[in-house]
């Protein structure tokens, strides 16, 4: 609980970025899903039209400050990657989703 006036205006304005960052980041991890989506399914064109829209999401999420541009970049680079391969007939790279295994901190924590 805050004990000053500015105190309590900073946990408002906190609250209302957070709310908005959680926002902007859900939406461009669901934009970069359906990507994957797209061309797990093997619908290029698709994969190609969704990738336009997750581009803009990472841009404006990297312009706004909610994630670092090199972020955005590479997000980019990867999606575009992966479709391309796709292209080319090679294997698409999974990009989002987690490599199989134990994560570091649970490997860690099992010592």
């Amino acid at each position: 609980m805050p004990n000053t006036k500015s105190a309590a205006k900073r946990l408002k304005q906190s609250e209302i970025r957070r709310v908005r960052n959680k926002a902007i980041k859900t939406r461009t991890k669901t934009e970069m899903k359906r990507v994957l989506d797209s061309v797990q399914a093997g619908d290029i064109a698709a994969a190609e039209a969704n990738f336009k829209v997750a581009a803009k999401k990472l841009d404006q999420a990297g312009s706004q400050g909610v994630i670092h541009k090199n972020t955005a970049a590479r997000h980019k680079s990867r999606l575009q990657r992966t479709i391309k391969a796709a292209k080319t007939g090679g294997v698409p790279i999974a990009t989002v989703a987690p490599r199989p295994g134990k994560s570091k901190k649970a490997a860690a924590g099992s010592k």
